[in-house]
């Protein structure tokens, strides 16, 4: 059985100290891959969005369907 008091004469061991910048690095690697994320999600839902839109329009037999954008 170990004991982890110091022997008479012996120094008492230093504890690690815990690396600052490596464990953030983990965290925003994960915000960065949590944005990215919703970001594909948010282009996804508009896309299919649109599609769906028009595939209603067609559908209901009408033929211009297509999106005019207005003039800038």
């Amino acid at each position: 059985m170990s004991t982890s008091k110091p022997e008479p004469g012996e120094q008492p061991k230093p504890r690690p100290k815990p690396p600052s910048g490596e464990s953030r690095r983990g965290a925003i690697a994960g915000l960065v891959i949590a944005i990215v994320i919703l970001g594909i999600g948010w282009w996804l839902a508009r896309d299919l969005t649109a599609a769906s839109k028009m595939q209603d329009c067609l559908m209901s037999g009408r033929s211009n369907c297509n999106v005019i954008e207005p003039a800038r």
